[in-house]
């Protein structure tokens, strides 16, 4: 990467952070939505095969 375009990048937030606070904001605001959402999940459900079955793997080919 070139280092002037680096410092340049870096002068330009520095004079202006507007937009990387609207950026951090609309991050904020996206982890909350995505923790809503996630929160209202329902649990997972038990497992509804009898209790014999999936407790033994046969290797044998």
């Amino acid at each position: 990467m070139d280092a002037g375009l680096v410092s340049a990048a870096s002068a330009a937030v520095a004079s202006n952070p507007a937009p990387l606070l609207m950026l951090r904001k609309a991050l904020d605001i996206q982890e909350q939505t995505v923790m809503s959402l996630l929160d209202a999940l329902p649990a997972p459900a038990g497992s509804v095969n009898p209790p014999n079955l999936g407790q033994n793997v046969d290797t044998f080919a």
